[in-house]
Parts: structure tokens; C-alpha cells; sequence
């Protein structure tokens, strides 16, 4: 019989919890009071299984926002190992509209996970965010493709518009002009664009 730290038991254990935060991702999106036990059923895990894993509806919801702000944190090192610095960030900003989509639909359920946690829990912080906006800043700085100087504070507020958007209606298009106006302006002035030719730092 395997052991508890049979690491085939820890890679399941993963699993199960990878696909209950895929199903309730969805499924809260769509409508915030879906019952734990429906997002159990599609995620195809006992009762038990679940519980362990979230104990109640609010642990669920705030770790889904933990987990995406996580997610697109670990992206920016990802995008860096394979892409030239100023093409890494703008890949990396499409990502985040994504993110700010994802987070505009469960709006409804953190509200209600925050008003019904009795001041125990609180909404997790951007922190990770930032920290790889300024790893990736801090590289197009160095490789010369971006304007200098400029902070993750600075990048955040520029940004700021992708969170006016609505998850509901075609917001791709939209977000994707809002991006290009915000990584022209990072790239104008960049000391290493006078060293391109034929528009190669562009996309």
C-alpha cells in the first residue's frame, strides 16, 4: 500500500487541487453563489476531497486570486528566458489583461468572500505583480528598449485603463490598442533603439 509521502499521492493530491481551482474559476466567473458542491462534481472530486482542500467557499475564492496573481508573476521569468526584453513585456502585458479579465468576473464572489470572512481574511496584495513588472522593466532598461528610469509604480498606473474594462463584452481588441500606446510610449526615447535597423525592436 503506498505511503502518505508517496510522491505519486502528492503529484494526485496537485492534481485534484489544480482542477478544483480550474472548475471554480469558471464556474464563479458565470455566477458567484454556485454551490461547492457543483464545482466539486465538474472538477470530478469526492466531498471530502474538496473540504480538505478548502474548508469553505471564502479560503476557495481568495486563494483563486492568490493563485492568479501568482501565475501571472511566474510568467514574467518564463517570458524573459525566451524572449528579447521589450518582447517579453509586451507578451507579459497581454497576459496581465487576462489576469484583470479573470479578476473583473469574480469581483462579485471576492466581495462577497470578503464580506462574509468576519475581518479574518484579506484581499491578497499585488506584490508579486510588481515584482516581476520590475524584473521586466528592469531588463528592456538594461538591454536599451525602453525609456529610462521608468518604475513599476509608473508601468502600473499606465496601465491602469485594463481594469475600466468589461469581461463581458469584446474587450480584446480594445486592450490590445491600450498596450501598444503604453509600450510606444516605453519605448520612445530608449537609448538602444538608435542601434536598430530596419525596426527590429518592434513587434
Amino acid at each position: 500500500m503506498p505511503q502518505r509521502n508517496d510522491p505519486r499521492l502528492r503529484s494526485d493530491a496537485q492534481r485534484n487541487r489544480e482542477r478544483i481551482l480550474e472548475v471554480a474559476l469558471t464556474e464563479l466567473s458565470r455566477a458567484a453563489d454556485t454551490p461547492l458542491s457543483a464545482i466539486a462534481k465538474k472538477a470530478g472530486v469526492g466531498q471530502g476531497t474538496f473540504y480538505r482542500n478548502f474548508p469553505n467557499r471564502e479560503t476557495l475564492v481568495l486563494e483563486l486570486y492568490r493563485h492568479g496573481v501568482q501565475q501571472i508573476a511566474d510568467t514574467a521569468s518564463v517570458l524573459l528566458e525566451t524572449m528579447e526584453p521589450d518582447r517579453a513585456l509586451r507578451a507579459w502585458m497581454d497576459h496581465l489583461a487576462r489576469f484583470a479579465m479573470t479578476k473583473a468576473g469574480l469581483a462579485e464572489a471576492i466581495r462577497q468572500a470578503l464580506s462574509t470572512s468576519s475581518g479574518k481574511a484579506a484581499k491578497p496584495g499585488h506584490t508579486p505583480v510588481t515584482e516581476a513588472a520590475d524584473l521586466l522593466l528592469r531588463a528592456c532598461e538594461e538591454a536599451g528598449t525602453i525609456r529610462p528610469g521608468v518604475t513599476p509604480d509608473d508601468f502600473m498606473l499606465a496601465i491602469a485603463g485594463l481594469w475600466q474594462l468589461s469581461p463581458h463584452d469584446d474587450w480584446q481588441p480594445q486592450a490590445t490598442r491600450l498596450l501598444d500606446i503604453v509600450m510606444d510610449g516605453l519605448r520612445a526615447g530608449a537609448p538602444g533603439r538608435r542601434g536598430l535597423s530596419g525596426g527590429s525592436g518592434r513587434l
